[in-house]
């Protein structure tokens, strides 16, 4: 059983925890075995340099943040939630990316590892709000921000650059006002 204090946050079944460089082979194994749930929508990286690349962006750029959702029984990568382009100050913002594995989808681990994450950045990092911006016909990824307690906002047309075109996403958000406040069951580290 994993070190508990490992953990930021830790809810039923998943705790939540930052990348490290050491979590490459096992995060692109995952990514590998899951390219066909993820395609067409998110293109995790699935080699070694590409991880390290990635994961270094959200270990040291202070305008990312990257979680891992790991099952508390054995803590296995369940998937990922990163913030980006958080901007402090008035706006006090992020904007978030996610996916859950193959071994770990439809099972509710990365709404868990969600949930966790909102209360984290909500708490821990500050934010007031968190943005997702998500290609309409993702449908499990809608649903996953609609259960999280997110907003339907708007459409963007052409908004992101995706797989070599510009994709059409519709923008969901949460404020920290909107989250209800954590189950005594949930644990969350002070630092």
């Amino acid at each position: 059983m994993p070190d508990k204090t490992t953990y930021l946050a830790e809810g039923p079944r998943v705790g939540i925890r930052h990348f490290t460089l050491e979590d490459g082979p096992e995060f692109t194994a995952l990514a590998r075995e899951s390219r066909a749930l993820h395609a067409p929508w998110l293109f995790p990286p699935g080699d070694l340099a590409a991880y390290a690349e990635y994961a270094g962006r959200l270990i040291e750029d202070p305008t990312r943040a990257g979680f891992l959702v790991c099952t508390l029984d054995d803590d296995r990568i369940a998937g990922f939630v990163n913030i980006n382009n958080i901007v402090q100050g008035a706006f006090r913002s992020g904007a978030l990316g996610y996916g859950a594995f193959a071994h770990a989808a439809g099972r509710g681990l990365l709404g868990e590892g969600l949930d966790l994450v909102q209360r984290y950045a909500f708490g821990a990092l500050g934010l007031h709000r968190l943005e997702a911006n998500i290609q309409p016909a993702n449908v499990a990824s809608v649903a996953l921000v609609r259960r999280a307690g997110h907003r339907l906002e708007g459409f963007s047309p052409d908004f992101l650059l995706i797989d070599g075109a510009w994709r059409d996403h519709q923008r969901w958000a949460i404020t920290a006002e909107m989250v209800p406040p954590p189950p005594p069951s949930a644990a969350f580290a002070q630092s």
